[in-house]
C-alpha cells in the first residue's frame, strides 16, 4: 500500500495529465464540451425521475433530489470501473517503450471521472434552488463517503484491470455485472421498500453503505450510524488493499500481455 501512494506522489503531474487527457478525448468534436458533464447527469435524472415517479411511481418526495443524491456517485463508480479496466492494455504501447509504475493508469482514470463527479455536482446544486429544496448542513459531511467510493472505486479498478491484462472477457463481464449491481443498489428505489425476507441479501452490497452516506446527508439532511460509517470505511479500505494487492502481484507480467 506505501508503494501506491508513493507512486502516485512521485507521477502525480503524469497522472494529473493522465486524467485531462482522457476527459479531453472524452469530449473530443462535441460541440458542447466539458458541458456535458453538466448536462449528461440532468438528462439523465430528468428521464428516470419521470419514468420512476411518474408510471412507476415510487411513493417518494421530491424524487428527482432523491434519485441524483445517490445517481452521481453510482455514475462516479461504474464509470471509473468502465474506464479503467481497459487503462493497462490501452497503455500497453506506452509500457513497453518506458519505465514507469503501471499502478498509474487505474489511477488516472479514477481521477477523470472523479473530476466528472465533481463537475456534475453544480447541476444538483443549481436544481436545488427552483425546487426549494434546502441546502442541509450535512453536505458538509459528503468528504467521507466520496473518500470511502473513491477507496472502493480504486480497490475495484486495480482488480479489473489486472484481470483484464489476461482475460479480455473481463471487459465484456464488467458491463453485465455493473448493470445489475445498479439495480441490486438502492439507487432508484428507497431501501425501505425491499421486502424484510431479502433485506439480509441487499446488505451484503458494499453500495448499499457508501450510497447511503450521499443520500442521507444530502436528501435527508442526516448522518448515517456509526456502524454504517465503518462498514462504508472498511469497504473501501478493504477493496484497496484487495485490489492493489492483487494488481501488485502480477502487474511484472503485464508487458508480456499487453
Amino acid at each position: 500500500m506505501l508503494q501506491l501512494f508513493r507512486d502516485a506522489y512521485e507521477n502525480r503531474e503524469l497522472i494529473w495529465t493522465l486524467a485531462l487527457t482522457e476527459l479531453k478525448l472524452r469530449y473530443k468534436r462535441s460541440a458542447l464540451g466539458f458541458l456535458w458533464a453538466l448536462f449528461n447527469p440532468l438528462l439523465l435524472m430528468i428521464v428516470m425521475t419521470l419514468v420512476f415517479s411518474s408510471l412507476m411511481r415510487f411513493p417518494v418526495k421530491d424524487y428527482a433530489i432523491f434519485l441524483f443524491s445517490a445517481l452521481l456517485p453510482w455514475t462516479f463508480f461504474s464509470q471509473s470501473l468502465t474506464y479503467s479496466v481497459e487503462s493497462i492494455i490501452g497503455n500497453g504501447a506506452l509500457l513497453k517503450k518506458v519505465r514507469i509504475a503501471n499502478s498509474i493508469f487505474p489511477v488516472a482514470a479514477v481521477l477523470s471521472n472523479l473530476i466528472n463527479f465533481l463537475l456534475s455536482l453544480v447541476p444538483l446544486s443549481v436544481m436545488l434552488l427552483p425546487l426549494r429544496f434546502p441546502f442541509h448542513w450535512t453536505w458538509l459531511y459528503l468528504p467521507v463517503p466520496l473518500l470511502t467510493i473513491i477507496l472502493f472505486a480504486l480497490g475495484c479498478a486495480f482488480f479489473c484491470a489486472a484481470a483484464n491484462v489476461f482475460f479480455r472477457d473481463v471487459t465484456h463481464i464488467i458491463q453485465i455485472v455493473l448493470s445489475a449491481w445498479f439495480y441490486f443498489s438502492p439507487v432508484i428505489y428507497p431501501w425501505d421498500i425491499v421486502p424484510a425476507r431479502y433485506q439480509w441479501l441487499f446488505r451484503l452490497n458494499p453500495m448499499l453503505y457508501i450510497l447511503n452516506g450521499f443520500r442521507l446527508a444530502i436528501y435527508q439532511g442526516a448522518l448515517p450510524s456509526a456502524e454504517s460509517i465503518a462498514i462504508s470505511l472498511a469497504c473501501g479500505i478493504g477493496a484497496l488493499i484487495v485490489g492493489f494487492g492483487f494488481f501488485s502481484r502480477y502487474q511484472s507480467s503485464f508487458v508480456f500481455y499487453v
